[in-house]
């Protein structure tokens, strides 16, 4: 019996120390930067990357996360959707709104659709005027929206923000991506522009990168919730477990996929070993390989 109190109260330990960690990360987000190189990119710039912010706040109206991103002096920040929560009695814009007034005259801001904006877009008996609301936020801080669409940052640099459908967020087992689709719904990509493309989920790099993609930039897994050393992400939000996708950098036939690991949290507001994240992207010409084009 005596040993039997002594475990149950070391597992106690342990929960509240975990609970405590856990606590801690969700309030103390990291800065991480990733190079990339391509002959298509014919001038150095710095970008920030956003996703999945879910209505957390880093100090009032999101200043440590405004502060830290100024410091970097972006040439353009990349938001990769769910900025907000969207369920019955939770959505609301007041978060979102905080973090577009503190961005706005800082850099262009292309924002992207998640799964949290499409349920705003396509459920509208539910949601009312917050969708239209949405978009007039948008318009008001001059966000360049990519809803199914592209546009250009300089002359070197397009950007696309894909639309991804329901049954591809499927729990367990979700529909195969085709590169078909996205080019149903954005087109060609661009062949002589260095080509980014806001996808919310990153299970479909294949199709991304056959698309054309050069550079994918997705989330919505949060980091996998807890982090194990060695194992990476425990879960993702479809309850897809050890996922090697959840976090992280991935390379295939000289296209890259950066997956965030995201900054809030909701249904489980967890994390550990899973602190949140901007990524910061320095995007550099590589010379050496011009010549090959």
């Amino acid at each position: 019996m005596r040993a039997g109190a002594e475990v149950a109260a070391l597992l106690a330990v342990l929960a509240a120390g975990g609970l405590i960690r856990s606590r801690y990360e969700r309030d103390h987000f990291v800065v991480e930067e990733i190079r990339i190189s391509s002959p298509k990119i014919k001038q150095a710039r710095n970008l920030i990357f956003l996703t999945d912010l879910h209505d957390k706040e880093f100090g009032a109206g999101n200043c440590r996360l405004l502060d830290e991103i100024i410091k970097i002096k972006p040439a353009a920040v990349l938001i990769g959707g769910d900025t907000m929560v969207v369920k019955p009695e939770r959505a609301k814009l007041a978060v979102t709104e905080g973090l577009l007034d503190g961005l706005a005259g800082l850099c262009p801001v292309y924002y992207g659709n998640g799964n949290h904006e499409q349920r705003l877009r396509r459920e509208k008996k539910t949601y009312g005027e917050l969708y239209p609301e949405f978009r007039r936020l948008l318009r008001r801080y001059g966000v360049i929206y990519l809803s199914d669409a592209s546009a250009d940052l300089g002359e070197d640099i397009r950007i696309s923000g894909l639309n991804i459908t329901r049954n591809y967020y499927r729990d367990f087992i979700p529909e195969r991506m085709k590169p078909e689709y996205v080019q149903q719904r954005l087109g060609s990509s661009s062949g002589e522009r260095y080509q980014i493309l806001l996808a919310h989920s990153p299970l479909f790099f294949p199709a991304y990168r056959e698309w054309g993609a050069d550079l994918t930039l997705a989330g919505h897994f949060h980091g996998g919730t807890i982090r194990i050393p060695g194992l990476g992400g425990v879960m993702t939000p479809q309850y897809q477990f050890f996922l090697p996708c959840c976090a992280g950098t991935f390379e295939k036939d000289g296209r890259h996929m950066i997956v965030g690991r995201g900054l809030g949290t909701h249904s489980v507001n967890i994390r550990f070993c899973n602190r949140p994240q901007i990524v910061f992207i320095r995007l550099t010409p590589d010379i050496r390989q011009r010549g090959r084009l």
